[in-house]
């Protein structure tokens, strides 16, 4: 770095710069034929200069006595400069070339050898497209000119040589510019591109140029002559953007109120009735749009009156605007309407006539199918419009999609719009008369019946989608996030325990293996009834109606409902077991102790009354004695009514043995409980005991002789059965 003070390009008759010290900062240009004088630190380094010089070369010295400082080139050297006229004469001169050659390449080798920054040569670029289209549109030049230089620029934006929004720059000046015919083929090609334009390289840069495009388009057209060039750009808008772009949502549920059926609404103007009826003999010109004498019915079967007119068409408001169904005036009004429409409709049923078999044919030859965006309210046209099965199948679908939406849920709809239930039944006894019409409708009217159900059945998904928010369908993983080891199933214990010969579950001591292989299964133990703990209703509230009797003149203070534990333990017990405590009751409760009383008084009816005498020991061996006289003096048949005891049933499984297992399904017995006796024992007599024990604490008081000796001969062990008869008997 040069110091202060010092000349650039200086010496003796050379004006040079020289940045003085006096002045922080300041350049200044010396005199012609002057020398600045060094001064301040120059004259330091001179010296200090002098100094190195005095060493030979190769040593500490860099210079010679007197050596003048030589120029340095500058570090950077700055980029040739960029000339806009230069550069678009040469981006035009190679995008015609790029035209004639189908092909890229001109345009990326002038790209590249003009100079100038990247920013600029793009900017240059998109310009000259521009211009070069406008030429185009001037010299009226055929569409396919200017779809070649949008698909040039197309891939100019995949090469990086110009800005991703220029071919949608380019499509909007085209279509602004062109008329409604050439529009038509310039769209087709924006609709055959829809991937191209729903890549990342163009999705982000060019859908709001393709809405606004649209959205021009759609102003420009007719909805009525244009039908099928607007739905094609709906349709297109729907396959460009995703399902939950809310640019594309009715989110808040609006109507198109713009869409008023107009109709004569003057009866005195009316053609219908007596007028209208002699015109026709007389012999009326067929209008446009009208069916000619060949294609006309030859009487109509349906009375038309203006009444019958006036109401068919102002139903098409309510349809319109379905909110006004619920007020009340309006309401009655298309109530009225209604039924007066939909009785029309029942009386005079469509049969397959000529006309409709002719609409087959033509449809079946590929002959063009004509409609119209809007309805035709011509009088003259009213008795060939009901007539028509298609026109019917409009009116009726109109009507499902009104009561799907009057019974729908939906997010945005007012709070007062809610139906009454005269007006829900209505709906619903409606809906099912509409279907049956439409099944009726020629031609192949159940089969159109049963898909438009369906499809208003698949709408209450989309409705509930769009209650929610129009959640994304996409569910991006995370970045971070890596798949998922599919984790292995934990082996059971009875998968690698239970090695021993009867294969229990060995717990590494006695008394535990014993304990655990009483119940493998837990739940199943856990459900014995040896495990239940709660008090039955009975046992619990037997103090409490003790209390409750009058003639026991227990005080309130010492009674148990007005303990609080006693009362929290007692609601807990009522709400598991007692049916009282789930039935509603007009009685008003002002504390627990009060509520208690009511409920212990309902139990004290139902439940059986306690005990009241105390018998002595006396009186249970005369019991007792009584009872055994009674068991000597029964019947066999009575006998065999009775449980069986445990020595009736320790002496029937030594003569059972190994048949046990024969027996065990007519017991009832799972499989499960049969495996289980099998583990635990390896003698047969007790496995039959087993058996037996447990069929006794399944059936319980069920468990009687009758009941085994039946099992035993349905299992076709005829001598067993015969063996317990004769030792029932003989017991008697």
């Amino acid at each position: 770095m040069w110091p202060l003070g010092t000349c650039f390009g200086g010496g003796p008759g050379s004006a040079g710069l020289r940045v003085g010290r006096d002045r922080p900062g300041g350049v200044f240009q010396a005199k012609p034929g002057h020398r600045p004088a060094l001064r301040g630190p120059s004259r330091r380094h001179s010296r200090r200069r002098a100094r190195r010089s005095r060493f030979p070369p190769g040593g500490r010295g860099r210079g010679v006595i007197g050596a003048r400082p030589q120029r340095r080139p500058p570090a950077n050297m700055s980029p040739p400069l960029f000339s806009l006229p230069e550069a678009r004469l040469r981006f035009t001169t190679s995008t015609r070339e790029a035209l004639i050659n189908k092909s890229i390449k001109p345009l990326l080798n002038a790209f590249n050898q003009v100079p100038g920054s990247e920013n600029e040569k793009k900017c240059t670029l998109d310009q000259v497209f521009r211009v070069v289209v406008e030429e185009e549109i001037i010299n009226k030049a055929p569409c396919e000119n200017l779809l070649a230089i949008i698909s040039l620029a197309i891939n100019g934006v995949t090469e990086g040589i110009c800005t991703a929004s220029t071919p949608f720059v380019l499509l909007g000046d085209v279509l602004d510019c062109l008329p409604l015919d050439q529009c038509d083929k310039i769209f087709t090609f924006v609709e055959k591109n829809v991937a191209t334009w729903k890549s990342n390289t163009f999705y982000s840069a060019g859908k709001n140029y393709l809405l606004r495009m649209c959205n021009d388009l759609l102003r420009r057209l007719s909805k009525s002559q244009n039908t099928v060039f607007c739905g094609r750009i709906q349709l297109f808008l729907a396959r460009l953007f995703p399902l939950s772009e809310k640019s594309g949502l009715n989110l808040q549920s609006q109507f198109n109120l713009e869409n008023v059926t107009v109709f004569n609404t003057n009866e005195h103007e009316s053609t219908l009735g007596q007028k209208h009826t002699e015109e026709r003999e007389e012999g009326m010109d067929v209008e446009e749009g009208e069916m000619g004498d060949d294609e006309a019915p030859t009487s109509c079967s349906i009375p038309i009156d203006y009444n019958l007119y006036r109401k068919f068409w102002s139903l098409q408001d309510y349809f319109r605007n379905p909110v006004q169904c619920y007020e009340k005036v309006s309401w009655k009004t298309f109530l009225k309407y209604s039924e007066e429409v939909l009785a029309v409709f029942k009386s005079y049923k469509l049969d397959d006539t000529q006309a409709s078999r002719k609409k087959l044919e033509e449809l079946k030859t590929g002959g063009e199918h004509v409609y119209f965006a809007k309805f035709l309210t011509s009088e003259k046209l009213m008795d060939l419009q009901l007539s028509d099965s298609n026109f019917r199948r409009h009116i009726l679908l109109q009507y499902l999609i009104l009561f799907q939406y009057l019974k729908g849920q939906v997010k945005f709809k007012s709070s007062n719009y809610v139906l009454t239930d005269e007006q829900s039944l209505w709906i619903e006894d409606t809906t099912k008369a509409v279907y049956q019409l439409l099944s009726e409708n020629p031609p192949d009217g159940e089969r159109f019946s049963k898909m438009v159900e369906h499809i208003l059945n698949t709408e209450e998904n989309w409705n509930s989608w769009k209650n929610e928010g129009c959640p994304s369908f996409v569910k991006e993983r995370p970045p971070d996030s890596k798949p998922m080891r599919p984790v292995r199933k934990r082996p059971a214990p009875e998968d690698f325990l239970g090695k021993g010969s009867n294969k229990k579950i060995l717990m590494g001591n006695e008394e535990l293996t014993r304990l655990w292989n009483l119940c493998p299964d837990n739940m199943e133990a856990c459900k014995s009834e040896s495990r239940e703990y709660m008090p039955t209703l009975e046992e619990f509230f037997e103090e409490a109606i003790e209390q409750a009797d009058p003639e026991n003149m227990v005080e309130n203070k010492y009674k148990a409902v007005n303990n609080s534990n006693y009362g929290w333990r007692a609601l807990r017990l009522l709400a598991r077991r007692s049916p009282h405590f789930f039935q509603p009751t007009n009685q008003q409760f002002k504390s627990l102790p009060e509520y208690l009383e009511n409920m212990v008084i309902k139990l004290a009816k139902e439940l059986p009354p306690p005990s009241e005498e105390i018998k002595t020991g006396e009186d249970d061996d005369e019991e007792d004695n009584d009872a055994l006289l009674k068991e000597n003096n029964e019947s066999p048949e009575a006998q065999r009514d009775k449980a069986m005891t445990g020595e009736q049933i320790e002496s029937f499984a030594n003569r059972l043995g190994e048949q046990w297992k024969a027996l065990a399904p007519y017991l009832e017995m799972k499989d499960s409980d049969i495996r289980q006796i099998e583990l635990d024992s390896e003698d047969v007599r007790m496995r039959a005991k087993q058996l037996l024990v447990a069929w006794q604490d399944q059936e319980g008081p069920h468990a009687t002789p009758e009941n085994l000796i039946t099992a035993l001969t349905k299992a076709g062990l005829g001598d067993l059965a015969e063996s317990l008869t004769n030792d029932t008997e003989g017991s008697s």
